[in-house]
């Protein structure tokens, strides 16, 4: 029988799962939804759970001996994250099993375990200073309406509203923002029906981010380097008491625009950091996690991480 850990990461922009052998080898993946917000709060746990179920058709039940599941929103947007830990346990009985927020995994897959700062700038954005025994610092992660500084949702946001200001006279230096956004989302008199209407709104304005990325517009670019500049600030802020080491990860870092600037506001901020290239992303984290529950459990830790 074939020994197998299976990591789940639920995001903005979809969920995916992991399973491996033993020896790393891949033994099958698949993916779902990505994580809508409700009015009933996450919808991770039931990602999570279809993505449980359908490992299991992968193999043996009783080979799964770690299961790791780092999900967007888990420790803001649901009642008692404990609660997933206890159904997949049901489940999969002879499982170990962790969840944890998913700066957990992100910092895990990019650090590899070793204490330092790590921020993730996806759809939402979140920081976090670990060293995984008694230091847990925690900087935004608070969703696109309070926070999540640097994001794609926040890109999107700002574009849209910047869109919407030269739509109606007050800016006029906005013409290419505006254009890219009708190219997008069509006529702006439709817009408020199409983002405030949606349970998973911060994926489709993540989804502008794209678009602005690639603009050849100075308005654009401004509205990049202003997010990088967020990033790499919350990124400082989670440092205290942890060695300055500091690793980035997410789809943004592909715009040159926006990875320089937030290296150079790094530096000026902490020139003793040392910028450490991501080792590997949340599902290689959550897949980490797995294996970690089962060698050396880690101690649940409230707000990050329920084992």
């Amino acid at each position: 029988m074939t020994t197998a850990f299976l990591g789940i990461d639920i995001g903005g922009t979809g969920s995916r799962s992991r399973l491996v052998s033993a020896d790393g080898v891949v033994l099958a993946e698949a993916s779902g939804p990505r994580g809508a917000v409700t009015a009933g709060g996450s919808a991770g746990p039931d990602l999570a759970l279809a993505l449980v179920e359908r490992a299991l058709g992968d193999v043996e039940t009783q080979s799964i001996v770690g299961i790791g599941i780092g999900a967007t929103g888990i420790a803001t947007l649901v009642a008692d994250p404990s609660d997933l830990v206890r159904r997949v346990r049901a489940q999969v009985p002879r499982a170990a099993v962790a969840v944890s927020i998913d700066a957990v995994t992100g910092h895990l897959g990019a650090l590899s375990g070793a204490a330092g700062a790590v921020i993730a700038v996806g759809t939402g954005a979140i920081a976090l200073g670990a060293d995984f025994h008694g230091v847990w610092n925690r900087v935004d992660g608070w969703g696109h309406l309070l926070g999540d500084r640097g994001s794609g949702s926040w890109i999107g946001m700002r574009a849209l509203q910047l869109a919407m200001r030269q739509r109606d006279g007050v800016s006029g230096d906005a013409d290419a923002v505006l254009a890219a956004a009708r190219e997008r989302f069509g006529d702006p008199m439709s817009w408020p029906g199409q983002l405030y209407t949606r349970d998973d709104r911060a994926g489709v304005l993540a989804s502008f981010a794209a678009d602005i990325a690639q603009l050849d517009d100075p308005r654009a670019r401004e509205i990049i380097r202003e997010a990088a500049t967020e990033a790499a600030h919350s990124a400082v802020a989670a440092l205290p008491g942890l060695p300055p080491r500091i690793s980035a990860t997410g789809g943004l870092l592909r715009s040159e625009e926006y990875a320089a600037t937030f290296r150079r506001v790094v530096r000026e901020l902490r020139p003793d950091a040392e910028l450490v290239p991501p080792a590997g992303g949340p599902l290689e984290g959550a897949v980490q996690l797995a294996r970690l529950v089962v060698s050396a459990p880690p101690a649940p830790a409230a707000g990050f991480l329920w084992a």
